[in-house]
């Protein structure tokens, strides 16, 4: 129980992965941190949680692969229990004739490929990474602001100037193209093998309210390969489950003196005179503190806790119109033994399994969530961890976890037991296609839709990001402009969760630029 007599100097709302980084970083700093986390565990949409009394499931995230180095490094994860159980795994394409795709780093091998796709990939990877290695330097400090004179910002922009220009006129000039089209329109450019085009196609939307001829998916594909700039060639399966992610940072967290409280939901972040002076809890008991760090979304942080009454207009329409509308559910499936896919071994089923047969597949899917239906045909992007991590399930059986394209959060008419039920079973039928024997063994399943993931997880619209990851919502445009660099209008309110610079993903470096921030402003920030 906190005591709440203590003089604390930082409140963080939320125990996500990025308000732990946050909090512990200014731990270090010499500031007396208090988290308070409205969940019994820690970690946010990194989360374990039971399936049933004997299989767990990573209930959100379910991959490993853009946690910064550095923030790993300074927390000392490996010290306070991170265990990585497989790492670069490949990624395979899933054929209904058991051709299948399998893409390992920069090779190609299977469905017909043939040598001219595979020159054109590497060439592909060769330039995604320079993009990637690119953006890293922006990635890892605030995002530059362009309309005023600080040094910091002039000389993030001239860093990132150089960096294009180093690239060489051909990448600069490809770079501000593709930023521009979509990643339909540069597949077609690229490659023939569809299997390869609509893989790809799903990493660039992911967790997002778009498809592979919207704006922005290229921007998208990029942000999630920058793990292969922080030393990731393929997912990793954590042992333990993501929950485990959480657990070594929340260790990490109070060994640099940090307290937390978790069950403890904030129903307030108090302001005198537009300054913050605290938060009050669920239950009434007030905490005072001339700092506070939002680790929640910035919808959910304005609407619910500030209250749009007490910031500016402008503010507050810029909150509104913030996109962030959740298209992605999550599949878990509880298995007495290991399913069949048809012409994949064992050692296959453990890599990443994707269902995005074709770029107009993955369309087709998109279309029927923009009026407000699920696809009947949905994308999918699949795990079987206890193949790597035995703990998740008794010997010899097996837990899938299952992230599912495209299930709108404002469902027509809105979503009911009957209607989960039936997207499930069409999900599960939809898998059965490649593993023919799933149905025959099921213990459990559960599906979580986008308003499940809001209720669970405390996002807005149960969007994975916390918001779009699109050229408008990015660097110093991210969350929205006037509130690009951390701090907010409201004086001692800042924010550190995925819906600011650099964005989404279990990465952390959200909840380090607000503290290096933090701590760059002083003691009086």
């Amino acid at each position: 129980m906190i005591n709440t007599d203590k003089n604390y100097d930082v409140i963080v709302v939320g125990g996500g992965h990025n308000g732990l980084v946050c909090a512990n970083y200014l731990a270090k700093d010499g500031r007396k941190v208090l988290i308070v986390e409205a969940n019994d565990s820690l970690g946010g949409a990194s989360a374990t949680s039971p399936l049933n009394d004997e299989f767990s499931v990573s209930s959100c995230a379910h991959w490993l692969f853009q946690l910064n180095p550095t923030v790993a490094s300074d927390m000392g994860l490996t010290k306070h229990g991170l265990e990585i159980a497989a790492r670069d795994l490949s990624t395979i394409a899933l054929a209904e004739d058991g051709n299948h795709l399998t893409i390992d780093g920069d090779k190609l091998e299977g469905a017909g490929i043939s040598d001219e796709d595979r020159k054109a990939f590497v060439a592909f990877n060769k330039q995604i990474t320079k993009f990637c290695k690119l953006l890293a330097g922006a990635f890892n400090r605030r995002a530059p602001k362009l309309v005023e004179g600080n040094l910091t910002d002039r000389i993030t922009v001239a860093k990132l100037g150089l960096g294009m220009k180093m690239l060489g006129k051909e990448d600069m000039s490809d770079l501000m193209r593709l930023a521009l089209i979509n990643i339909y329109d540069v597949m077609e450019e690229n490659f023939e093998n569809d299997l390869l085009k609509g893989a790809i196609s799903l990493d660039s939307l992911l967790g997002s309210h778009m498809g592979p001829r919207s704006p922005n998916t290229v921007y998208g594909y990029i942000y999630r390969r920058m793990g292969t700039v922080f030393g990731f060639n393929g997912p990793a399966v954590v042992k333990g489950g993501m929950g485990a992610v959480g657990k070594a940072m929340a260790n990490a967290a109070q060994a640099s003196g940090v307290d937390i409280e978790v069950g403890a939901a904030v129903s307030k972040i108090n302001i005198d005179v537009d300054r913050t002076t605290g938060v009050t809890l669920a239950d009434g008991r007030v905490i005072n503190a001339a700092l506070v760090v939002s680790n929640a979304d910035p919808k959910t942080t304005f609407n619910k806790l500030v209250g749009l009454g007490n910031i500016e207009t402008g503010v507050a329409r810029r909150v509104k119109t913030m996109r962030m509308k959740g298209d992605a559910a999550k599949l878990h499936i509880a298995l007495d033994s290991l399913p069949n896919f048809t012409g994949l071994t064992e050692q296959q089923m453990g890599q990443r399994l994707v269902i995005a047969p074709t770029m107009n597949y993955i369309e087709t899917a998109f279309n029927a969530s923009k009026y407000g239906e699920y696809s009947k045909a949905p994308a999918m992007d699949i795990s079987i961890p206890s193949i790597h991590d035995a703990t998740l399930a008794p010997q010899g059986k097996h837990v899938m976890s299952v992230i599912v394209q495209y299930a709108p959060y404002e469902l027509d008419g809105g979503w009911n037991d009957e209607k989960k039920d039936a997207f499930k079973q069409l999900v599960i039928d939809r898998i059965t296609d490649f593993a023919p024997d799933l149905k025959d063994k099921i213990v459990a399943s559960e599906l979580l839709t986008p308003v499940d993931l809001e209720e669970r997880f405390h996002i807005h619209g149960g969007h994975w990001h916390h918001g779009e990851i699109s050229l408008d919502q990015i660097l110093m445009m991210r969350p929205f402009p006037g509130t690009s660099q951390y701090g907010t209008s409201v004086d001692g309110l800042y924010l550190c969760g995925a819906g600011n610079h650099p964005g989404g993903g279990v990465m952390g470096l959200a909840g380090h630029n607000a503290a290096k921030e933090i701590i760059k402003r002083g003691k009086s920030a």
